[in-house]
């Protein structure tokens, strides 16, 4: 897969990965994190073969979950400070879930108090808040509505790709905001890549009993330092499932690259043997945007 280095646009030294072809959305925030620009340490790399303790590093990292090896108040100011760097707010609202592997979203309506549910979709047309989902080897996908304003965000690990999360996720935009897929545009983050991402039969099983495409999703080859060589791509299965959804082949942009073959810049949860940082995939409308008829 292609690297990508990120662009700094924020004072706090946080650079999301943006998509080049939204620039010309003035009325939307979005933005892909890596590990870098925050307070945390715990997953520095070693320095001289020795595990780096607080205080050591020459700089911190922008973990943005509530791991167990982080502090939370460094996860709450890097949070802090990836909002800014999307929104130019620190104040903006972050609005996230509580991720299952599952193929359920939700919608954001701004009624009442956000009490986060289990679920790997969340979408919106309220602005002023930001929607987002957290990863660390799956899948990210953001699609954006231009002309009814309304975004989301949608975690696609194997079992939500498997359980058609993006594809189910764009029908519910349809559903809640009048979306017309053929408007849509959609980009996805980082991810593992087809080049590191070995899995088991069952799980190519599982993906032929779903979907009839499934064959050409999965190529053998030995993969270094594992017992399988069967690899997915999940990557190209969400983007089959946008195109399925009804989007239009050019509206769905690839951006970052593989956070396995990129440990500089992304966080992997399989390539760390699982103690690994967060990263966000979020989305949102600006306030001062409002929907003009005609616009």
């Amino acid at each position: 897969m292609p690297s990508v280095s990120p662009r700094s646009e924020s004072r706090n030294a946080v650079a999301p990965i943006r998509v080049p072809g939204w620039s010309g959305f003035e009325w939307l925030w979005h933005g892909f994190s890596t590990r870098a620009g925050g307070v945390s340490e715990v997953y520095l790399p070693p320095v001289g073969g020795q595990v780096r303790e607080l205080g050591q590093g020459t700089g911190g990292e922008l973990n943005l979950g509530f791991t167990p090896d982080d502090n939370r108040d460094n996860a709450r100011e890097n949070r802090l400070r990836f909002v800014e760097a999307v929104a130019g707010s620190r104040e903006t609202p972050l609005t996230l879930l509580r991720q299952i592997h599952s193929n359920r979203s939700v919608s954001v309506d701004g009624s009442g108090e956000w009490v986060a549910p289990e679920a790997d979709g969340i979408m919106t047309n309220r602005p002023g808040v930001l929607v987002g989902v957290q990863t660390a080897d799956c899948i990210p996908v953001l699609v954006a509505d231009p002309l009814k304003r309304a975004v989301g965000a949608f975690h696609a690990g194997w079992r939500g790709t498997v359980e058609r999360i993006v594809e189910l996720g764009v029908a519910r935009m349809t559903a809640e905001f009048g979306s017309d897929p053929a408007a849509l545009v959609a980009a996805i983050g980082p991810g593992i890549g087809p080049c590191c991402y070995t899995v088991g039969e069952e799980v190519r099983t599982r993906f032929q009993g779903n979907f009839r495409y499934a064959d050409g999703l999965f190529s053998d080859g030995n993969a270094v330092g594992s017992d399988s060589g069967l690899r997915l791509d999940l990557i190209g299965a969400n983007r089959r499932q946008l195109l399925d959804a009804g989007m239009k082949p050019g509206a769905i942009s690839v951006v970052g690259g593989c956070t396995s073959c990129q440990p500089d810049l992304f966080y992997s949860h399989r390539a760390s043997g699982g103690r690994a940082g967060r990263m966000m995939a979020v989305a949102g409308i600006r306030p001062s945007t409002a929907l003009r008829s005609g616009a």
